[in-house]
């Protein structure tokens, strides 16, 4: 099983990783802890060195779940034959999401800081239609569009408890 999951922040990406990972046993990788440069607030790192990195997880694993909004990390396991879930419930959705999520230590130092940065997450969630680049929704749909091998773009929610029959199939 290999899976990769595009989508904007909220939409779930995280969540169903887990759920691959801890179903499968599938090695799991979230694409920001490649993007940025460890221990700094929006620093992102060299692209060539994270898709060196990407490509090194998908090497290094035989089974594998990777995860993210950013569409040039998310190309670069393509030649590795994923399956690619591009989820998109709408923004609305992803804010309600971003807002009720738990504390991502991974991310962020405490719980407060999070709190403290929602503003600034949801007004970037909510520009998702209308902004440009690698992390809109057009870079996310050229990915989606441009990637020849089985993908599914979900605009629904998948049920993971019990878990659907597609999940259950993807898992495979």
């Amino acid at each position: 099983m290999r899976v990769v999951i595009l989508g904007n922040s909220g939409s779930g990406k995280s969540t169903l990783a887990r759920w691959f990972a801890s179903h499968t046993g599938a090695a799991s990788l979230d694409l920001d802890t490649v993007a940025w440069e460890p221990g700094k607030v929006a620093v992102p790192r060299a692209p060539e060195v994270a898709v060196a990195m990407v490509r090194a997880f998908c090497e290094a694993h035989t089974q594998w779940v990777v995860e993210g909004c950013y569409a040039g990390l998310v190309s670069a396991t393509f030649p590795f034959a994923p399956r690619l879930l591009f989820l998109n419930p709408g923004v609305d959705r992803c804010i309600a999401h971003c807002r009720a999520r738990p504390w991502e230590p991974h991310k962020y130092a405490s719980a407060q800081e999070q709190d403290a940065r929602l503003d600034m997450l949801l007004a970037w969630v909510a520009a998702y239609d209308t902004r440009e680049g690698d992390l809109s929704l057009k870079g996310h749909r050229a990915c989606f569009e441009g990637y020849a091998g089985p993908r599914h773009e979900l605009t629904e929610p998948l049920s993971l408890d019990p878990p659907s029959r597609e999940l259950l199939e993807w898992a495979r």
